[in-house]
C-alpha cells in the first residue's frame, strides 16, 4: 500500500495535539500504512498564546522552536494556507518568501485556532494580541515607571503608575494580576512607593466569571483584591486618549496604559479556505470532527464548532478543550483508516483555572454536582501543568 500524507494546518494547541495524537495512534495500524506528517504554520515557532500576559509582565519567552516537535516522520513548513481543494486533495499556501505553492494530502487537519479580538484603531491603548504586542506593553509600563521615578507632580506620577485592563475574561483576569505584581516589584526597584501602582480590571458585565457559581466569583474577586487589582463592574472601556480612559458610564480614568483583552474570534483565514463555516465563522464538523462534505478532512480547536451529541453543548474557545479533542481525534483517524466505528465527541468536565501570579491561583471543577475549589500554590501548580500540557511539553 502507498504511504499517506497527513497535513496539519496550524501549530497552536489543537494542531500540535492532533499531530502528536495521530502519530501515536497510527503507529501500529493493522494495515501497515506509514504516514508522513507535515505541519504548516506562519510562525517560526509555536507561540504559547495563553501565556501572552507572562511576556507582557516579566518578559518570559513564550515561543518554542518547531524543532522541539518535529521528530522522525514530521516536517515543518512555514507558510500560510490560502485554499483547500477537496476534489484534488491539495492545499494551496504562500510560503515565507511570498511564493505560492500546492501540496497533496490524504488526511488534513485544520487547527488554525483563533485570534485575539482587536479594538478599533482609534480606541487607543495596546491589544494583547501577539508576542510583539506583549513586548510593547512591557516596554510601555516600564518606561512609565521610569518617568514616574523622576516626576514631581503626584497626580502625574499616579497616572504613570496606573494600568487599565479592558476585558475581564480569563485573559484579562490573569493579565491584570500578573501586571500588578510585576509593577510593584519594578516600582520598588526604582525607589517608588509600590503601593502607588494601580491596575484596574474593567468588567463590562455585572459580575466576574459568569460561567461559575457565586461563591467562586466572590473568591476570585477577593484573590484579585489581595493581588492589588481593583475590579470595576459595569464599566466598559470606550477610548483611551492622552492618558485618559473614557468608560461607558461616563467616568474618566487617568491611566498610563490601557491593555485590551476583549476576547477571541475564529481565525479569519478560514474564510478563504473553502471550508463550510457556521454563522459564527467556525468550521462545521460532525460528532467525529470530520469536516462536513469533505473526505479525509478534520478540524478541532477554536476554529471548529464542536457540539456534544449527547447534550447539545458546544465546546468553548479555550485551550482546555483542544487537548481532549486532539487525543480523541487520534483514535478517530485511526478508526476511519481501518474502517472501524470511531469514537464521538464528549464535552470536557466543567473546569476553569486562573493563574494570578507566582504561587497564586484559583481552580474550579464541577464534578458529581459538587463545586471543587483549589486556591494558592497548588492551584498555581495545576495551572502551570495545564499551560505545559496545552503546548504539549509534558
Amino acid at each position: 500500500m502507498n504511504d499517506l500524507t497527513c497535513i496539519i494546518i496550524g501549530g497552536g494547541h489543537a494542531g500540535l495535539g492532533a499531530l502528536k495524537a495521530i502519530k501515536k495512534e497510527t503507529r501500529g495500524m493493522a494495515n501497515g500504512r506509514r504516514i508522513r506528517f507535515l505541519l504548516i504554520d506562519k510562525q517560526p515557532g509555536h507561540v504559547r498564546k495563553v501565556m501572552l500576559f507572562r511576556q507582557a509582565a516579566d518578559g518570559e519567552e513564550i515561543m518554542i522552536p518547531w524543532s522541539h516537535y518535529c521528530s522522525e516522520g514530521v516536517e515543518f513548513l512555514q507558510g500560510t494556507v490560502t485554499c483547500v481543494d477537496d476534489e484534488a486533495k491539495r492545499v494551496q499556501y504562500t510560503d515565507s518568501q511570498g511564493n505560492d505553492a500546492r501540496i497533496h494530502y490524504d488526511l488534513l487537519v485544520v487547527g488554525v485556532g483563533s485570534i485575539v479580538r482587536r479594538p478599533d484603531p482609534d480606541k487607543g491603548g495596546i491589544a494583547l494580541t501577539d508576542p510583539q504586542a506583549a513586548a510593547d506593553i512591557r516596554e510601555r509600563w516600564r518606561a512609565n515607571l521610569r518617568k514616574a521615578a523622576v516626576e514631581t507632580n503626584p497626580d502625574k506620577r499616579k497616572r504613570l503608575m496606573t494600568i487599565a485592563v479592558a476585558g475581564a475574561g480569563i485573559s484579562g483576569i490573569e493579565t491584570s494580576a500578573e501586571l500588578m505584581l510585576a509593577m510593584r516589584k519594578e516600582a520598588a526597584a526604582l525607589s517608588l512607593n509600590s503601593s502607588d501602582a494601580s491596575v484596574y480590571l474593567l468588567n463590562a458585565q455585572e459580575q466576574l466569571f459568569p460561567e461559575g457559581p457565586e461563591k467562586v466569583r466572590r473568591k476570585l474577586e477577593r484573590l484579585l483584591s489581595e493581588c492589588g487589582v481593583t475590579v470595576l463592574h459595569n464599566s466598559k472601556a470606550m477610548r483611551e486618549q492622552a492618558g485618559v480612559l473614557t468608560l461607558s458610564n461616563g467616568d474618566h480614568l487617568p491611566v498610563g496604559l490601557c491593555v485590551w483583552t476583549i476576547g477571541l474570534i475564529p481565525n479569519p483565514a478560514l474564510h478563504s479556505m473553502g471550508l463550510p463555516l457556521s454563522s459564527g465563522s467556525q468550521v462545521l464538523v460532525d460528532e467525529c470532527y470530520r469536516v462536513q462534505g469533505m473526505s479525509g478532512v478534520y478540524s478541532i480547536g477554536d476554529c471548529a464548532r464542536i457540539v456534544d451529541p449527547g447534550t447539545g453543548k458546544a465546546d468553548q474557545m479555550t485551550c482546555k478543550e483542544a487537548g481532549p479533542q486532539a487525543l480523541r481525534l487520534g483514535k478517530i483517524v485511526t478508526a476511519d483508516l481501518e474502517g472501524r466505528s470511531a469514537p464521538v465527541h464528549k464535552s470536557f468536565v466543567d473546569t476553569f483555572g486562573f493563574g494570578l501570579g507566582q504561587n497564586r491561583g484559583l481552580i474550579w471543577v464541577r464534578k458529581w454536582g459538587l463545586d471543587i475549589i483549589i486556591t494558592g500554590k497548588l492551584a498555581w501548580k495545576v495551572k502551570k501543568v495545564g499551560w505545559d500540557f496545552a503546548s504539549w511539553l509534558r
